[in-house]
């Protein structure tokens, strides 16, 4: 799952002491803090978020407001609801004179996306200023209303800052970044950003190996386990492809050269030998051999002496 509802869970769950990248995506750091604040307070260990999780959750992270918010009654797969009772971003249009928990998160991606706001659910004459502004920057109709197309353009940036804040990298114009077209665009943190265009399982491994991008190189590392302190080169392949749906177990760099199809892919590649191994993964590399400051980069390499293949129908 994504979206603000998996941002407040993240928040609430590093408030509780799990520290959690707030990113917006339900991926397996995500889970394993969950399972982590599960074992922790005697809950059932099933990574799943339902409505005990997250009284007990409110309880640990904000015990003076936890008997004041209602949490869902399902037992599935539950989104966490914010502290204020309100509509989901997108479920209406907004305008000057709007008012609730959908404006306070449009103000709080606005604030993400580089224009400095005040998050206080009122859209008044600062907020529709700072939507014009926004709108003006992406090409889009500048009306200060705060439709679906806005609001799309809004998470997609807003997501990507995200990530790269969490990651600690360094420091670049929000403004400037949109999903781009046809090849993934590497952010100067060193995070990816997945074209609009890709297939969803090339979108997971780029947010897959977003988070162990800056993790150290360690032999082994990932083999034994997903979530591990460090990876070696075929553990980080195999990370981004596992969560990605494409791959069930990890494998050593050999394994790959007789993986799937031969050949390249149209959006993912496999290069591999008996000693090494990298991906090419929407037009960047993800390769533990000369990440700086993480694994993926944007120039290539030479390929003499490894098999290549890609997964069927990429």
């Amino acid at each position: 799952m994504s979206g603000q509802d998996v941002r407040v869970l993240q928040d609430f769950l590093t408030r509780a002491g799990f520290a959690t990248p707030v990113g917006g995506d339900f991926g397996p750091i995500t889970l394993g803090n969950v399972k982590r604040f599960e074992k922790r307070y005697a809950l059932p260990v099933d990574g799943v978020v339902d409505a005990p999780f997250v009284d007990k959750l409110r309880a640990v992270a904000d015990p003076k407001n936890a008997t004041k918010t209602t949490t869902p009654t399902s037992t599935a797969k539950t989104r966490v609801k914010s502290t204020a009772v309100g509509r989901h971003l997108g479920d209406r249009v907004l305008r000057k004179g709007s008012r609730g928990q959908d404006v306070r998160v449009l103000q709080d991606y606005l604030d993400r996306a580089g224009f400095t706001t005040t998050v206080d659910g009122a859209f008044g004459p600062g907020t529709e200023r700072l939507v014009k502004r926004f709108q003006s920057t992406q090409e889009l109709p500048v009306t200060g209303i705060v439709d679906a197309a806005t609001v799309a353009v809004l998470r997609r940036i807003g997501d990507a800052g995200s990530a790269g804040s969490s990651a600690g990298g360094a420091d670049f114009d929000m403004t400037t970044i949109a999903a781009p077209v046809g090849r993934a665009k590497l952010l100067a943190n060193g995070l990816a950003v997945a074209p609009s265009d890709a297939p969803q399982e090339v979108k997971d491994a780029i947010a897959a190996g977003n988070e162990i991008a800056s993790k150290p190189y360690v032999y082994g590392g990932g083999h034994g386990k997903w979530n591990d302190r460090g990876y070696d080169c075929s553990g980080s392949v195999s990370y981004a492809l596992h969560f990605a749906g494409l791959l069930d177990e990890s494998m050593p760099s050999g394994s790959f050269t007789s993986w799937e199809q031969p050949g390249r892919g149209q959006w993912i590649t496999i290069y591999a030998n008996g000693g090494h191994m990298y991906a090419v993964i929407a037009g960047l590399r993800f390769d533990t051999s000369g990440a700086d400051p993480s694994r993926w980069q944007s120039d290539m390499r030479t390929n003499d002496g490894f098999t290549v293949r890609h997964p069927a129908g990429l």
